[in-house]
């Protein structure tokens, strides 16, 4: 993520990240006292990088209030935040662990997400990372196909030095119409890898067990059957949806 800009210091603290599950970092997040230390200033909808503590363990988060969301004209006011869970919620259904936890709480001005804050591997280019043939490029291709993503932009792309590669920023996802736009075209048309399509039967498996109650108090219930039958029709298909045909952009501008 990009640096913070402190409001009233220039020295930012720096938290390591705790030693807890992702439940425990869940709860930290949920029910932690949240401490606004900086904004990012690059964002467009208000984004507060944030301490979160809870008996005594301390993390840095990002907190995006929804009363500080700028409204969109294809997506309904104050729904950005819930898309952001959203998100999580089918992340972590897949295994791929692609976006940081996420909730929905209330912070200093009302309710509004929070996040667990990723420090990024600076060194890695990243236009040179999406056009790579990577493996954890090509999980996220499918995932942003399932959430209808219509912003994934390099910037949202945060390589750590560890070696994994997380998602941010799905704050406009899961229209009902298909939006899809990105970088990320290079399997366009090309089957599906036999990993994506043993993980897409999964979360069709355990849809009304699993995934359609967790998205039910966060997305329409349109948006929810319309992420369902997104599903469907990649394991119908078996390949990577390919851009539409009727001059949507297929690429965020600005790319990165």
């Amino acid at each position: 993520m990009s640096e913070p800009a402190a409001d009233d210091s220039d020295q930012i603290p720096v938290f390591d990240t705790p030693d807890l599950d992702e439940a425990g970092l869940l709860e930290l997040l949920t029910h932690g006292e949240l401490e606004v230390i900086g904004r990012l200033v690059d964002a467009s909808n208000a984004t507060l990088y944030c301490g979160v503590t809870l008996h005594g363990v301390t993390a840095a988060c990002v907190h995006k209030p929804i009363a500080g969301e700028r409204p969109l004209w294809d997506f309904p006011d104050g729904t950005l935040a819930a898309r952001e869970v959203s998100a999580y919620q089918v992340s972590a259904a897949t295994g791929w662990n692609i976006v940081p936890p996420t909730v929905l709480r209330e912070g200093p001005w009302g309710p509004g997400m929070a996040q667990l804050w990723i420090d990024v591997d600076d060194s890695v280019d990243l236009a040179r990372l999406v056009r790579a043939d990577d493996d954890r490029l090509r999980r996220i291709a499918v995932f942003d196909a399932v959430i209808n993503n219509a912003d994934r932009k390099g910037g949202h792309l945060l390589p750590t030095e560890a070696g994994d590669l997380y998602g941010i920023d799905h704050g406009v996802c899961f229209a009902v119409e298909n939006k899809l736009r990105t970088l990320l075209w290079g399997w366009a048309g090309q089957p599906l890898p036999d990993e994506a399509v043993e993980v897409l039967q999964a979360l069709d498996a355990d849809w009304d067990a699993r995934l359609g109650p967790a998205l039910a108090g966060l997305l329409t219930p349109r948006e929810s059957l319309a992420t369902r039958r997104r599903l469907t029709r990649l394991l119908r298909t078996g390949v990577h949806p390919e851009p539409r045909e009727d001059g949507w952009p297929a690429v965020p501008w600005p790319p990165f």
